[in-house]
């Protein structure tokens, strides 16, 4: 029987974080050149303008998602809006839900701090995100 699956704020220096996102870079780095990526930095995501969360099974980290907070702009009408960055659910541990979990897990926190529009980006050749999303 698989561990409950907690997902909680977590800093993104924590070690098992930054493995986490160093295999998110690869895999990304894989699939882009580096001038389409557009990665956020541990120290970014610990930056206060950014909620940074970890899903956590049995003692590991098992996915990542952030919500960072963005001024308004000409686009957004003047708005401040969100951005959705560094989702990443391994491949070991996808099929069970736990994008779509990380993805309320961060709708819920932008709307407790009064953000009522996000966006993300995704390429086209991260065909889990192109369907998850």
């Amino acid at each position: 029987m698989n561990a409950a699956v907690h997902i909680r704020p977590e800093r993104a220096d924590h070690p098992q974080v930054v493995a986490l996102l160093d295999a998110l870079d690869r895999y990304l780095g894989a699939l882009y050149e580096p001038e389409a990526n557009h990665i956020l930095s541990v120290d970014a995501l610990l930056a206060p303008d950014v909620s940074f969360f970890a899903a956590w099974q049995g003692g590991r980290v098992v996915g990542t998602g952030a919500l960072r907070r963005m001024p308004g702009e000409p686009g957004t009408g003047g708005m401040a809006y969100g951005e959705i960055k560094r989702m990443y659910v391994p491949h070991e541990a996808r099929g069970r839900g736990l994008g779509w979990v990380l993805l309320d897990t961060i709708e819920a926190e932008a709307r407790k701090r009064g953000i009522r529009r996000l966006s993300l980006e995704t390429g086209i050749h991260n065909l889990q995100a192109v369907h998850l999303y």
